[in-house]
């Protein structure tokens, strides 16, 4: 392997290791790279995505992902996989903070936004929410696909809202 000279340089090699599945080599460039300057928030970024989505551990993800927006609050990848992961731990404060500020960034995929914060409200069956940001996601995309997945989301809040629904018996007698 060449001699890398720049943290630049070592990132793109990293990310190039983890594109061809080379975690292990991917994750020592990363944290060679925060070894000799703790400020660079991608490589921060690209930890907290290995922790979270390879290893599974989370704690170390959360502080990744929360490093590196601290860092570098306009670098849009880090938020949305950030609220991924505050919403598979449920901690709901956290997820309306990240989220308030993730829809300031640009570059932050409103429909993946949309579709992750309808998804969560839905989990806490919150089906107004969750029926918003479904509408909203319609509106943002511009993939049929992705339309299509909205309004199949839109008809299964609505399904449910109507399965909850209190029944009201009149007797005519």
């Amino acid at each position: 392997m060449e001699i890398l000279y720049t943290a630049d340089e070592k990132y793109l090699q990293a990310v190039e290791e983890l594109t061809f599945g080379e975690l292990p080599k991917a994750l020592h460039l990363f944290n060679e790279i925060i070894d000799a300057d703790p400020d660079y928030a991608r490589a921060h970024y690209q930890l907290g995505y290995c922790y979270f989505y390879e290893f599974k551990n989370y704690q170390t993800a959360g502080y990744h992902f929360k490093k590196c927006i601290d860092l570098d609050p306009s670098f849009p990848d880090s938020y949305m996989d950030y609220l991924e992961l505050l919403v598979t731990l449920k901690m709901h404060k956290s997820i309306a903070q990240i989220a308030e500020k993730a829809l300031l960034i640009p570059g932050v995929s409103l429909v993946e936004f949309h579709a992750l914060m309808g998804s969560y409200a839905e989990q806490q069956q919150d089906f107004i929410a969750a029926k918003e940001q479904y509408e909203k996601g319609k509106l943002v995309t511009a993939d049929q696909k992705e339309y299509d997945d909205f309004q199949d989301h839109i008809k299964r809040i609505s399904a449910k809202q109507k399965s909850k629904a209190k029944m009201i018996y009149v007797y005519n007698g």
